[in-house]
């Protein structure tokens, strides 16, 4: 095994082994984004994955865009237009994807009268989650 200086330099190098690994690791951020909203997160782990597949000047090529354009959309705390996001998630080999959230019924009194209500339910485990276990699923 070979010597890290950060944990990022780790991060990239797993990441760029298994192309599987990291969509998967851009799903949780992706997940994380829509419970958190902290797009500046969301960010950094986009920036990771695309220096670990190919880096951000090939993503921009391969995305059709220009590379100055990712580097200001990777550092921006704003989300990007979806058409960008869209480009760069295909040079990566993912795209964006709708899925309905997991719910779990309860039953709750509000006010003395009982209802159903659905709570939302984690599906995966958060990239805080990940990074405390050191792996990545």
């Amino acid at each position: 095994m070979s010597e890290y200086q950060t944990w990022r330099e780790y991060l990239i190098e797993k990441l760029a082994a298994d192309h599987e690994r990291a969509i998967d690791y851009l799903d949780v951020a992706l997940e994380e984004y829509q419970i958190d909203r902290d797009a500046r997160l969301f960010f950094v782990a986009l920036r990771t994955v695309i220096e670990s597949q190919a880096g951000i000047a090939e993503v921009a090529k391969q995305a059709g865009i220009e590379e100055q354009c990712l580097s200001n959309m990777l550092s921006s705390e704003k989300p990007p237009r979806i058409d960008l996001l869209s480009a760069v998630l295909t040079a990566l080999g993912c795209r964006l994807s709708i899925r309905p959230l997991e719910t779990e019924n309860k039953r709750v009194k509000h006010s003395g009268i009982e209802t159903t209500t659905a709570s939302l339910k984690r599906a995966r485990p958060t990239l805080e989650d990940t990074t405390e276990r050191g792996d990545l699923r």
